[in-house]
């Protein structure tokens, strides 16, 4: 039996993780910023459900909350929300509350765990991206300015960790049946940006039933699987989406630096072949 936690638990794939690990056998800290989330299934899990009360912006609080749980296996981070509009409009609480929620939560969280699995010799740690952490779309700065920057943390973090026997994870879903879209806050719009391209990302997620490809007990599934594996990638892109536009996105910027190449090279001190890590 192995333990999770999981932040952002109560709803969403968040909900759909808990319920599955739970399903497998395990013991699952869930998280989440109400006390009475979780009542039903702390009826059918007594023993191997135990919920916390997070606020995941407090740095104190999820300090807290790794002195408190010792013998955490698997963190996976999976709170997230987003704000969208044109970057002109978003006020300066939305910049520092996207960077806190997004990017700098999930970063003070495992950094919080890490000398805990690094004394284990063990561990993995799960950061619940977006596509949207590798492919941006107007209307989405500020939610796309934290998801790159997550994917570069969990990326660097791998490589420092790996030798303690810590295993990173980036999970990038695409489109999710779940309450996220419908959560979504929306800045106030300058009468410039109306009909402009930011309005049709709005567009896109007004009619977003039509849209929307991803499973979330299939995600959440997939991602319980990607945690039992003994070598597990560091990327995994989940739903119809997010291979075609991923696969779509890093093709482009492929054909992008093959025709840079001569340019590129043309720069290079003479005989100096340059750092690649």
């Amino acid at each position: 039996m192995k333990t999770y936690l999981i932040t952002g638990a109560s709803g969403g794939l968040g909900l759909h993780l808990t319920q599955t690990i739970l399903a497998n056998g395990h013991r699952v800290i869930a998280t989440s910023r109400k006390a009475d989330a979780f009542a039903q299934l702390c009826e059918q899990y007594p023993n191997t459900l135990q919920t916390e009360v997070l606020d995941i912006l407090n740095i104190n609080d999820l300090k807290a909350l790794a002195n408190k749980h010792q013998n955490i296996d698997v963190l996976i981070n999976n709170a997230g929300g987003a704000v969208i509009g044109a970057m002109e409009e978003h006020t300066d609480a939305d910049i520092n509350q996207q960077l806190a929620l997004n990017l700098l939560a999930p970063i003070h969280l495992s950094r919080a765990f890490l000398p805990q699995m690094r004394a284990r010799k063990s561990g993995k740690i799960v950061f619940v991206t977006s596509i949207g952490g590798r492919m941006a779309f107007a209307g989405g700065s500020l939610y796309h300015t934290a998801k790159f920057g997550l994917e570069g943390f969990a990326e660097t973090l791998a490589q420092e960790v790996a030798e303690f026997g810590i295993q990173t994870l980036i999970v990038e879903p695409g489109s999710i049946k779940s309450e996220f879209l419908n959560n979504i806050k929306w800045t106030n719009k300058l009468p410039e940006y109306q009909g402009s391209t930011v309005d049709k990302l709005g567009e896109y997620i007004a009619n977003s039933e039509e849209h929307i490809s991803g499973d979330p007990a299939l995600m959440a599934k997939a991602i319980y699987e990607l945690t039992t594996q003994d070598n597990p990638p560091l990327r995994t892109a989940l739903g119809v989406d997010a291979f075609n536009g991923l696969q779509t996105a890093y093709q482009s910027h492929l054909d992008t630096l093959n025709a840079q190449k001569d340019l590129a090279l043309s720069v290079a001190i003479a005989g100096k072949t340059g750092f690649t890590g």
